[in-house]
């Protein structure tokens, strides 16, 4: 194992994470809170140590082996929430370590479950550095999904493998490029989001954190009753939008913008994301009419702001819709689960492994109705090699299987049965809000106690990092050679 790359990459993270806490403590400096010390306090101290990681791996080689991607990812991300925590535990809000780093775990991982009671009277610095998380927790799960999942062969993702994923050693350069290129539609993208949320009626405060926490799809708002709380639907019909462009892949934007124009709309991963999310909108449209609300517009406003927001596991909400009915409850459970596209800033299952194992089945089938013919699975048109389906299906069943693990021990802690099994479901799916009066969207996590607090933490970070990056490190094999 070579740590020097480690401990040199690991560092500029922390240097990063250090610079950002600037921000909010400008803000906090000029709105005359005293936050603005805890700020830069935390700042000096996680530039410092960052510092002393770049110093102590300073001269090695970038080059990363397979094994030592595996433990990187995870350092990142379980030592960036440490720091990040910080703030929360010595400003105003003096949170418990426990809840500082439950929050910022849940803003790194762009999950957007919180513990903090009364957003309306939180102070602008720990605000906007929620929104900060998150956003950098974004673009960080972009980089991994395009530069180094294939590379791991996690849940499937190598059939997204890229010329530069091919020669490990030689990816630097390439991986600089391509990340690059997806850094800046990223920012694009927010500030597009930040004009439009402006325009629509959001002060300059709110529509900045909105756009971070938005294009990040992890939904973290300046008030407890969320995007509801504007009551203003050209602000839900901007967040629908930016919310399904943020969930669709990167890397075809990168290639759009470079004149491959049809990829876009011939990939078969928008194509089904973009019906599913309509099928799932008309549903709940259908039931909501069927429920006595005649009014049309808003019918589908609802449906389809909230229905976007839970699939795509941002985890914002217009209304409590656990209060629309037992079939409601039992809908956005389902949703929950599903994701967007490979190579967002989405998460859940994703689309692309629903389109594996239904290619699959369909080969299966036709294979039972005509056992001497040749059928061959496919995605966008190639074919679909025999380890990725292996790889899809076994990240299927272990997904499902943690989840009713994580499900159970949460239960074991006292938990009530909907909010166990919905804390599970949302952490592992990194879409914030569960259901019932506890976690609910009218809810937060803060009732919950300090050993359910670390489960679901790392049931976070077991979701962002798609369950068997972090399964491998924990198998004695890995560290034998």
């Amino acid at each position: 194992m070579h740590l020097r790359p480690l401990l040199l990459i690991v560092g500029l993270f922390c240097t990063m994470l250090g610079l950002m806490m600037l921000l909010p403590a400008i803000v906090d400096l000029l709105e005359n809170n005293d936050d603005w010390v805890v700020f830069f306090s935390a700042s000096f101290i996680t530039i410092f140590i960052g510092g002393s990681l770049v110093f102590s791996g300073w001269g090695s080689e970038a080059n990363l082996r397979v094994r030592e991607a595996f433990v990187l990812v995870a350092a990142v991300w379980i030592i960036l929430p440490f720091f990040g925590a910080l703030p929360f535990m010595f400003s105003a809000e003096n949170t418990s370590f426990t809840d500082a780093y439950f929050e910022a775990m849940s803003g790194i991982t762009t999950t957007g479950a919180t513990i903090i009671i009364g957003l309306d009277i939180t102070a602008p610095g720990i605000l906007l550095w929620r929104g900060i998380l998150q956003w950098l927790g974004g673009i960080g799960i972009l980089v991994m999904a395009v530069a180094i999942s294939p590379m791991l062969q996690i849940g499937g993702m190598q059939l997204f493998r890229m010329e530069f994923t091919d020669n490990v050693n030689g990816v630097a350069p390439r991986i600089a490029e391509i990340s690059k290129s997806i850094t800046q539609i990223y920012l694009a993208l927010t500030f597009l989001c930040f004009v439009a949320y402006l325009l629509c009626g959001m002060d300059l405060f709110d529509a900045v954190v909105h756009s971070l926490t938005t294009i990040a799809t992890g939904g973290m708002a300046n008030h407890d009753a969320s995007i509801g709380f504007f009551n203003n639907p050209a602000i839900e019909y901007v967040g629908i939008v930016f919310m399904i462009l943020a969930s669709l892949p990167f890397l075809l934007y990168a290639q759009y913008i470079s004149g491959n124009r049809w990829l876009l709309y011939k990939d078969t991963q928008v194509r089904w994301f973009l019906t599913s999310l309509l099928v799932f909108i008309t549903i709940m449209s259908v039931y909501q009419f069927s429920q006595g609300n005649k009014d049309i517009e808003e019918v589908i406003r609802f449906s389809a702001f909230n229905v976007t927001s839970i699939m795509t596991g941002t985890g914002y909400a217009t209304s409590d819709y656990t209060l629309w009915g037992v079939f409601a409850s039992a809908f956005f459970f389902f949703i929950m689960f599903v994701g967007g596209c490979a190579g967002s800033t989405s998460c859940g299952i994703k689309i692309f492994r629903f389109q594996v194992i239904f290619q699959n089945m369909k080969v299966h089938i036709a294979h039972m109705l005509h056992p001497n013919g040749v059928f061959i699975p496919r995605y966008n048109g190639h074919k679909i090699d025999d380890k990725v389906s292996a790889s899809v299906l076994g990240f299927f069943v272990v997904f499902i299987f943690s989840f009713g693990v994580i499900a159970l021990i949460l239960s074991l802690l006292g938990l009530d049965d909907v909010t166990a099994i919905s804390a599970a479901a949302t952490t592992i799916s990194n879409v914030g809000p569960g259901l019932g009066p506890i976690i609910g969207p009218s809810g937060n996590f803060a009732p919950l106690s300090d050993a359910a607090k670390w489960v679901l933490s790392g049931t976070m970070l077991l979701g962002r990092l798609e369950i068997f990056t972090i399964l491998v490190l924990l198998t004695p094999k890995f560290w034998k050679y």
